[in-house]
């Protein structure tokens, strides 16, 4: 049944926003007297607190709280008397006004003053303390903030959530409604946060046809690329068309003829024939999205290249006389290296291109000590990199040399460009690149592209983690059977390890045994068959046990890693979980919040996109950082990230930043925290695999409790992830796609 009943009131505050659908709790001051407030329920997406709202919807009453009112539509209108101006005013809705320029504004110009503001802006100069600078910045964050809300209005007739609908305007601000209203797919293509299924109801809201070509189009890039999402650097055609005519609910024949018309244009997709052994034929026609298509096909090359490189930057190490050189190398580390260590050392300093693996306990960080230490005596000039900032920062602890992310090495530029290319390498004899199972398509690609021709390239990682976040099994195509880059793998366990309950289990984990979980003084699991329980006592050891018990920092030591990102002991309930046992609210103490979640100075924090705009060199997917800072006038929260930099946010930028008290697994390869705390639990029995469980495991220096049942746990370590990601890099690598015939087209 639709309401007819209108309630007017101010928004006072929003005690639930889910920012999925929108569904909102809220209280509002009708002005009845008394102070009482009344809620109401309902779709209020964009209404922003000490706004005044006309409401239509019905009323209804509930159980526990009594009469309240679902709204079904809202309007924003201006509020009329002098306390309403001051409270919407002072709300922060405006950049620059915060609640004490509010009062002197209202105190100056009354009833007048929202007319003043749109109309003669300039006049604001007369309010004390107001200077030029500061009237001219309000004047167009007013003007800005009524260009939002007409984009606003018209969005959310096409029941648009305000975050996206503010991005929408900042991205193509007075040509909002026209893109909207005639070219709905551009936004899935160009605004971060909508995907294909946004633009798609928006589209069908404007009235663009289900089969209209442009939709067919739209429809196959998003199907390639939640396959890139989800690991793979192309898909088999058939597979594409079956997933497209499921997405799309069209015609297999208007698919085929769409996906035609994508392939002949360079910007689209590309087809090509590549080996698949599981394929009757042998091979499949691959669809790539180009960037991928590129990317690939530079990443063999370039490999390849450096492979035959004629120069070599460290020609000091063909002659060298290895007995004489290790042994010097034992004298300064105070170690014998094991003869695999010593193989791996050699092939380091003697080949182009070679790739070192192996899991925890097995040497790989004292062989790239020995690298880098044998380098530099003659010398050579090396440079470190890893993906994240916490493992830069652990590979300069091992060397005693500077060491950087990826990103930051090549300098990325706003659209993802490096200022380091195959124009202008690095210049570096030798560059080791560690956790390089991380590395994904793109980055690799930009990376070794970067690396002189006759400079060594060196890439350190455990092959048996999950493969990197973003496209392609980059370090297992490297390691490929038949391929062409030399590689040693790191077998032996070292004494000194052996004592580690963490570094055992990790081997019997990989091995496919069950963990030991007892009489270690560094393992532990606490049994609890029901999620919901298992997803609170994981809690509970995080915030209170562990810090009580081991004297470590629940906020800086203990990370609690899980294997998904919903449900009841997924990463998204079991971060408001912790942020209220770590950082719970307390007066005086800023918060912000932002849809369903709220920001307060202290948390714990990590971004979820990368961000070319901000920071020295961007802010990357996955970096962690704490928020230090919180400024409602200036509408900005400022988060310190763990390589030391200080970020600003605006308060419209939220959606970039998530809670990290709980991080998926995936998002924890790389980073090293002295405790974890994994909840495995049946309701994740999808996700868990071995190698998953196994990345969880590898994250801890020294302490693992792991929550949940046993027969979660056995299942975990007895799957094997069967489906392998769809990449041809180990074909091009080992030239074997050069003798396929070219596709039909």
């Amino acid at each position: 049944m639709s309401g007819n009943a209108v309630l007017e009131g101010v928004l006072e505050r929003i005690t639930y926003a889910n920012e999925e659908n929108g569904y909102t709790v809220a209280r509002v001051d009708t002005g009845r007297g008394g102070g009482e407030l009344l809620t109401v329920v309902g779709s209020l997406l964009g209404a922003q607190v000490g706004e005044s709202l006309r409401m239509t919807g019905r009323w209804g009453s509930h159980p526990q709280y009594g009469r309240q009112f679902t709204v079904e539509n809202y309007t924003t209108v201006l509020p009329a008397t002098v306390q309403g101006i001051r409270r919407y005013l002072g709300s922060g809705l405006i950049k620059g006004i915060g609640p004490k320029t509010a009062e002197r504004i209202v105190d100056h110009f009354g009833l007048e003053t929202l007319d003043v503001i749109e109309a003669e802006p300039k006049r604001l100069i007369e309010v004390p303390g107001l200077g030029p600078k500061r009237t001219a910045l309000i004047a167009a964050a007013w003007e800005e903030q009524k260009a939002i809300k007409e984009v606003m209005v018209f969005l959310q007739g096409v029941e648009v959530s305000t975050s996206i609908a503010v991005r929408i305007y900042k991205k193509y601000g007075d040509a909002s409604i026209s893109v909207v209203k005639n070219q709905p797919y551009r936004l899935a293509a160009e605004v971060w946060g909508i995907g294909f299924l946004t633009a798609d109801r928006i589209a069908r809201a404007v009235g663009i046809p289900p089969d209209s070509p442009e939709r067919v189009k739209a429809g196959l890039q998003y199907a390639l690329s939640q396959a890139t999402d989800a690991g793979h650097c192309y898909l088999p055609e058939e597979r594409l068309i079956a997933d497209a005519v499921k997405l799309l609910q069209v015609d297999t024949g208007l698919v085929i003829d769409c996906l035609g018309e994508l392939a002949a244009d360079p910007e689209g997709v590309v087809r090509e024939a590549v080996p698949d052994p599981e394929h009757p034929d042998g091979t499949v026609t691959a669809v790539y999205l180009v960037p991928f298509h590129r990317a690939e096909l530079s990443l063999a090359g370039q490999v390849r290249r450096l492979l035959r490189a004629e120069e070599d930057r460290l020609a000091a190490f063909q002659g060298v006389d290895w007995e004489r050189a290790l042994g010097w190398l034992a004298q300064r580390t105070g170690a014998e290296l094991a003869p695999e260590q010593r193989d791996a050392v050699r092939l380091a300093l003697t080949e182009r291109v070679a790739v070192l693996t192996g899991g925890p306990g097995c040497g790989k960080s004292f062989t790239v000590r020995s690298v880098v230490e044998l380098a530099r005596a003659k010398r050579a000039k090396v440079v470190l990199a890893a993906p994240t900032g916490r493992a830069a920062k652990r590979l300069a602890e091992l060397t005693g040399a500077e060491a950087s992310t990826v990103h930051r090495l090549l300098e990325l530029k706003p659209g993802g460009d490096a200022a380091y290319d195959r124009d202008r390498p690095l210049d570096a004899d030798l560059v080791v690149v560690d956790e390089a199972s991380m590395l994904d398509l793109l980055l690799a690609n930009k990376l070794v592209k970067a690396v002189a021709p006759g400079a060594h390239l060196l890439l350190v990682g455990d092959v048996d983690q999950l493969p990197s976040v973003g496209a392609g099994e980059v370090l297992r195509d490297l390691l490929a059977e038949g391929g062409p880059v030399p590689a040693v793998r790191l077998t032996r366990i070292f004494r000194q390890a052996q004592q580690s309950g963490v570094v055992t289990n990790a081997h019997r984990i990989n091995a496919g045994m069950p963990p030991v979980t007892q009489g270690l003084a560094d393992f532990f699991l606490f049994v609890e068959d029901d999620t919901e329980e298992a997803g609170k006592l994981a809690v509970d050891v995080a915030a209170r046990r562990v810090p009580a018990r081991f004297g470590l920092d629940a906020r800086r030591d203990v990370q609690v890693l899980t294997p998904m990102h919903r449900g009841p002991a997924g990463a998204g309930v079991l971060n408001g979980l912790l942020q209220q046992a770590v950082t719970p609210a307390r007066p005086g103490l800023p918060e912000k919040r932002f849809g369903g979640r709220v920001f307060r100075v202290g948390d714990k924090v990590t971004q979820i996109r990368n961000n070319y705009e901000k920071g020295a060199n961007g802010v990357f997917n996955g970096t962690v950082g704490v928020v230090t800072g919180l400024d409602a006038d200036e509408q900005r929260l400022t988060v310190v990230t763990d390589e030391d930099e200080e970020v600003g946010y605006d308060f419209s930028e939220l959606d970039e930043l998530a809670h990290a008290y709980a991080v998926t697994i995936h998002r924890s390869q790389g980073s090293e925290y002295p405790c974890v705390v994994v909840p495995v639990t049946m309701s994740a029995w999808m996700m868990l695999q071995r190698n998953l469980l196994y990345t969880a495991v590898t994250r801890a220096k020294k302490l693992v409790v792991l929550v949940g049942s046993r027969r979660a746990l056995g299942q975990a370590v007895r799957s094997v992830s069967a489906g392998r990601r769809c990449t041809a890099l180990d074909a091009r690598l080992a030239g074997r796609l050069e003798s396929l015939a070219e596709p039909r087209p």
